[in-house]
């Protein structure tokens, strides 16, 4: 008895992956709107029944900035490269914040997600790509701060920012950071299905790695060279660096520190792929 082609559509055949660098993007399209419903599911939840809802996303980043300026520019007397502490501060940590907020919450994909994955099928892949998204919204809300700050000290203040060619290079710069986090969270949620002690030392690591790169301090402000390199062997000081140059012509725009990050970058994603295509196969035995 042969199936019509109207009711051939209604068949799925679910095949475990073969490889374990099968990204298998045509399924990720075929579920294309339960990644939309993921993303806003990310989006909306984050700050759903609290009193100032969406404007968390401005009012983080203004009292970071306000306490980076009191602590760092004021108390401790640390250089911004004779920037504005608003701007340079607010420039470092859009960029932070999205990355360590891809990162934290990827990371916790198998764990946090694993009522869903035990009881209905879709690409797992999904669930990382939706936070990254999602993430990427937010940024989006933190950017648009920054960029006022930033033409209100250009246009209203004695202060010397020269944007300049760089910024179109802000795009890049974003993809890198949204890649590095997606795959290091990758990485990081396989490793917890088994090893639990990363969820506890994620955030440590996280708060720590801050510090490792020019977020309150400016690159230039590094006399040591062997610490100079630790710093820029973090992926992301190079991201912030240049990010920082593109919109006030202060920091470093060293195309061999921003390749590095891009080939980080594609090595840990490759790296995150395996391992997790590895792990899918297996987790709910462990988790």
């Amino acid at each position: 008895m042969s199936l019509t082609d109207k009711q051939s559509d209604y068949i799925l055949v679910i095949e475990p992956k073969t490889k374990l660098l099968d990204l298998n993007l045509k399924e990720v399209w075929r579920y294309r709107d339960l990644l939309l419903l993921f993303v806003r599911r990310d989006f909306v939840s984050v700050y759903k029944q609290t009193i100032f809802g969406p404007l968390w996303f401005f009012i983080q980043p203004i009292l970071t900035t306000i306490m980076f300026m009191v602590v760092f520019g004021g108390i401790a007397k640390m250089s911004t490269d004779g920037l504005p502490q608003a701007v340079f501060y607010l420039s470092g940590i859009v960029i932070w914040n999205y990355f360590s907020g891809a990162l934290s919450l990827t990371s916790n994909t198998f764990i946090g997600n694993a009522g869903i994955f035990g009881k209905v099928y879709f690409p797992r892949i999904i669930t990382p790509l939706s936070i990254v998204i999602s993430k990427l919204l937010g940024f989006g809300v933190q950017f648009v701060l920054f960029l006022g700050v930033f033409f209100y000290y250009l246009c209203f203040s004695d202060a010397i920012l020269k944007p300049n060619a760089a910024l179109l290079l802000v795009p890049v710069l974003i993809i890198i950071t949204a890649g590095l986090a997606f795959g290091l969270g990758l990485i990081i949620s396989s490793l917890t299905t088994k090893y639990r002690d990363f969820t506890f030392l994620l955030g440590f690591a996280i708060q720590l790695a801050m510090y490792g790169t020019p977020v309150i301090y400016p690159l230039s402000e590094i006399d040591n060279p062997k610490l100079k390199l630790v710093i820029q062997a973090n992926p992301v000081s190079a991201i912030i660096e240049t990010f920082r140059y593109a919109f006030t012509g202060v920091g470093e725009l060293n195309w061999l520190w921003l390749g590095y990050s891009v080939g980080f970058m594609i090595v840990v994603i490759i790296l995150g792929i395996l391992i997790f295509n590895k792990i899918e196969k297996t987790f709910m035995d462990t988790v």
